[in-house]
């Protein structure tokens, strides 16, 4: 019987990958481990390893396909002792192809998108069963801004879930609409109309034609699209902001840079660590998380969630887009390990070759501008972070100090939490924890 192999979820939230490159060929035989695929996801990409034994009867999808959905087959393996040819053409069904959309003209006729009538989910969505609809939560508030009874969509989404696609293909062909609300008695206050966002098509027509070019999202750029999208209209932001003075973190910084041993390189000899600025942000905060324990948690609907140990994501800066690699019980870790650990993981990063248990999860996160001169901006909290500290430059500034004016070197910092887990009270002296251990840096040192 021919085996059906299918494009994985690498990480909980995939919904969709990228089919970069096949490692096989029809006809090669593979065995449990061989790596066969690599499929570019929205943060990396990754090879895939076969998981049975046999021959490949059939690459159902071709090597360059975007936005293959989870679960979709992808190729067809022929059991020991089956022919290949049979199973070929006994295996499961090819799927379309997925294709970028093609740009076109703001004042040309779009083509009507045909869409499948909306139907009831199967059981794995829940409604067949009668119950609860597996939707995601833009899905859910985009059905609802549409009138779409979300529970009547067909989900293609992993186990049937309800995404964003699926919602959209309902609006486009008509159909799911919800039940009409009844009417409101005489004398109800009017509810405000919901405020929805303008099409491509709205937004292209206020610009001349042939003055743009269109670029086509990437899968991370979708995907951070969404997820900042879902973190700031669900997430309660409360920020808080201080200025800490660095002349004596800027001096420790030097002695111990100064006292780095040295190794031999092919490019002769090198300090086995150069701490930056950043280095001892990312070791204070994770002290200053174990100094304020409750700090240090994660919102459910359920439970507030208590971490053990602060994991502190680091926001970097690659092509397309960003990726927050985590720095893991980075309050037990040295100034040099959390160094070298940083440099390893942001080379990676921009390479897209982290794996997933790299970047997901952590319990803060740290994202410092403070490179490119920013003074101070307010970021936008990471789930399940409860917190997020945004980090301004370090400049000279005029300070007071027992009635005397003098210079000191001055970095702001921005604290971003999530008000349903750390309020203001307890982010303040999470704030100031952090700013303690930047003026007195001998204490990350013990």
């Amino acid at each position: 019987m021919p085996i059906n192999i299918t494009m994985p979820a690498l990480s909980p939230t995939m919904e969709e990958g990228n089919l970069s490159k096949w490692l096989v060929k029809e006809g090669d035989k593979i065995s449990p481990g061989d790596v066969i695929a690599e499929i570019e996801t929205d943060k990396a990409t990754m090879e895939v390893e076969a998981v049975d034994e046999g021959t490949v009867a059939k690459l159902v999808v071709p090597a360059g396909t975007e936005g293959v959905k989870v679960n979709a087959l992808i190729a067809v393996l022929a059991a020991e002792g089956e022919d290949a040819g049979a199973a070929a053409k006994s295996g499961g069904a090819t799927p379309a192809k997925a294709e970028a959309p093609k740009a076109e003209a703001p004042n040309a006729e779009a083509p009507k998108a045909e869409a499948p009538k909306a139907q009831a989910a199967p059981a794995a969505n829940g409604n067949a069963a009668g119950d609860r609809t597996f939707a995601s939560p833009l899905a859910r508030r985009i059905a609802k801004d549409a009138g779409v009874d979300v529970s009547a969509v067909t989900g293609t989404g992993p186990h049937g879930r309800v995404v964003k696609a699926d919602v959209d293909a309902a609006i486009a062909g008509g159909g799911a609409k919800a039940a009409p609300a009844a009417k409101a008695p005489a004398g109800a206050p009017a509810s405000a109309p919901a405020v929805k966002a303008m099409s491509d098509e709205q937004v292209l027509k206020l610009f001349e034609e042939g003055s743009y070019e269109l670029v086509p999202h990437d899968n991370m750029r979708k995907t951070i699209a969404r997820r900042l999208v879902e973190a700031k209209t669900t997430i309660p932001h409360f920020y808080l902001t201080l200025d800490c003075e660095l002349d004596a973190l800027l001096a420790l910084r030097t002695q111990l840079n100064a006292a780095a041993p040295v190794k031999k390189t092919d490019k002769g000899e090198a300090p086995v660590y150069k701490l930056s600025v950043n280095d001892m942000v990312i070791k204070a905060m994770a002290m200053a998380l174990k100094a304020v324990p409750d700090a240090n948690a994660s919102w459910t609907e359920s439970a507030m969630v208590k971490h053990k140990h602060a994991d502190v994501g680091v926001a970097v800066s690659i092509p397309g887009g960003l990726i927050t690699p985590i720095i893991r019980h980075a309050d037990e870790k040295t100034l040099s390990v959390i160094s070298n650990e940083m440099k390893d993981l942001a080379s990676r990063a921009r390479s897209r070759k982290l794996k997933p248990e790299e970047y997901q999860g952590g319990t803060t996160a740290v994202s410092n501008l403070g490179m490119f001169g920013i003074k101070d901006f307010a970021a936008v909290i990471n789930p399940p972070h409860a917190t997020i500290l945004a980090v301004g430059a370090g400049e000279e500034r005029a300070v007071v100090r027992n009635g005397e004016i003098r210079i000191a070197t001055v970095m702001s910092v921005t604290l971003s939490t999530d008000h349903r887990a750390v309020d203001g009270a307890l982010g303040a002296e999470l704030l100031v924890a952090f700013k303690k251990l930047i003026e007195n840096p001998m204490g990350m040192l013990v």
